[in-house]
Order: structure tokens, then C-alpha cells, then sequence
């Protein structure tokens, strides 16, 4: 295979939300689906650029999601968005899409993709590292829910340490990763991710016959691999753990991103996306 195919980038802007998606596109027409990329907390499609890269050399067209407010959607006040909101961006970013998109999501992005295929014709459904919906996960102590601002940043998950700090603890992340991930988290909404820890329902029922596979990292201390296995049995998707990766190696790690990107490439293969 030419892993050095032309690509073409591109974007798609929803005036009425007021967001931006980053789109890498095979210089050439494919059949395969096109895949919608949700990031989690605090990110935006900086997430996603090595899998949008790995995905358009091997002919898949990749669109990257900002959430309102994220990244290089337009700015607006994190502390008046929630939940509900996040699944519209992503409801009206598959309406722009040509046919029933893959959507990939990564921490509570893999929530929202969730809840939106509850309403949208999705060819497949990718959760790497999710957040649970409140049928699977345990309640959360209320104190923890309090504790939650109404607008956070790293400083709030732990991401303000020094760099050689945060890789010891997540060896699979570059020193030069890190670095990357601190400079680029953005603000987040305190209700969205009370919302999160709440759990946000989701109907099992309308996702029935949706191809699905989830994804668990061993090393990822904001959604252990014991729930992405459980989040798996619920649904009846395929699961794949990857025991040495972090929450943001499963998508940024340089040395290890590409394992996962395979394992996702070879689940649209086998369902013919």
C-alpha cells in the first residue's frame, strides 16, 4: 500500500452552532463511510490529527469535530454549556455528512457519540477510552459532583504538572507529547462533565444492529479499562484492551496511537466501512 497518497484538507462550518470541523480528505473518491472524530473534555480536533492523517493515507475521509467553544469553534462561555448542547454539535455535524458516517469518539466524546446515534443512522460506533452512560456506570459521591466549577481547565485534572512528571506516569506519551497536550487544552464546561459523572442515559435498543467496537487503556486513570470492558459486554461490541496506554496515548501517543488506529482500521474492514 502507498502509505504517501495525496491529502486534502479541508473544514465544514455550522454558523448556526457556531462550530468548526477539520476535515482530511484521499485525494481520490472512496466507497468507504466517512468517520466523524468527537473529542473528550477539554480537547478539540488537535486530538485526532494522527488518526486523520493515518485514516486519508489508507482512503477513508476523516472530519474532526470542535465542540462549541472548543479549540477553533467560536469562542463562547463554557459555563453555559452542557451536555445537551455537546450532542447537538455532533448530531448537526453528521447531518452534514454524505451517508451513515462512522463516529469515533474518545473519553466523554465517546458518550456523546452514544447519545447521538440514538437519533442518527450511523455506519459504526468506535469508543475509545468512553465514559459511561448511566445504565452501566456506578453513581458518583455527591461531594464529587460539588466539587466540580462551573468552568474548568488542566490545572483541574491534573494536567499543570511538569512535564517529566506527567511522563512517568504515562510513559507511553513523548516528553514532546505532553507538552503538545498542555499547550492546546482549552476550557471546559463544569455542567458537561457533571452531567458525565452523573451519567447521561442512553437506550441500548437504539443501537442495536450498529456495528460497535470499544476500546480500553490500561494506563488511563480518567476511564479505567474495567469500564470500557463493562461498557462492551452491555452493548455486545467487540473490545479491545491496550494495557500500556494512557487516556491521550490511545490517540496521541506518538509510538503507540498507530496500534489503535489499526485495530480500528481492520474493525471497518471486517464490516466492509
Amino acid at each position: 500500500m502507498n502509505l504517501n497518497r495525496p491529502v486534502r484538507k479541508d473544514e465544514i462550518v455550522l454558523e448556526e452552532q457556531g462550530i468548526f470541523v477539520e476535515s482530511w480528505l484521499p485525494e481520490r473518491r472512496s466507497r468507504h463511510r466517512p468517520i466523524l472524530f468527537v473529542h473528550g473534555e477539554l480537547g478539540g480536533s488537535w486530538v485526532w490529527e494522527r488518526y486523520l492523517g493515518y485514516f486519508a493515507q489508507r482512503g477513508w475521509e476523516g472530519h474532526a469535530l470542535n465542540l462549541r467553544a472548543h479549540f477553533w469553534s467560536e469562542p463562547a462561555d463554557v459555563s453555559e454549556l452542557g451536555l445537551p448542547d455537546y450532542v447537538e454539535d455532533v448530531e448537526a455535524s453528521l447531518d452534514r455528512l454524505t451517508g451513515a458516517a462512522v463516529l469515533v469518539g474518545h473519553g466523554m466524546g465517546g458518550l456523546l457519540a452514544l447519545k447521538a446515534a440514538e437519533s442518527r443512522a450511523v455506519g459504526a460506533l468506535v469508543l475509545i477510552s468512553p465514559a459511561l452512560p448511566a445504565e452501566v456506570r456506578t453513581p458518583p459521591r455527591p461531594h464529587v459532583v460539588r466539587e466540580v466549577p462551573d468552568a474548568y481547565g488542566r490545572e483541574f485534572v491534573g494536567w499543570q504538572a511538569m512535564p517529566e512528571q506527567l511522563h512517568r506516569k504515562m510513559p507511553d506519551l513523548a516528553v514532546e507529547d505532553v507538552l503538545r497536550i498542555q499547550h492546546l487544552m482549552g476550557r471546559e464546561s463544569g455542567s458537561a462533565r457533571r452531567g458525565m459523572l452523573q451519567g447521561l442515559p442512553v437506550s441500548r435498543e437504539a443501537l442495536s444492529g450498529v456495528p460497535a467496537l470499544v476500546v480500553g487503556g490500561g494506563l488511563d486513570r480518567w476511564f479505567p479499562e474495567p469500564d470500557s470492558e463493562r461498557l462492551a459486554e452491555w452493548l455486545g461490541a467487540a473490545y479491545e484492551p491496550f494495557g500500556a496506554h494512557s487516556h491521550y496515548g490511545l490517540v496521541i501517543g506518538e509510538n503507540g496511537y498507530a496500534q489503535v488506529a489499526e485495530t480500528i482500521r481492520v474493525f471497518l474492514e471486517s464490516h466492509r466501512l
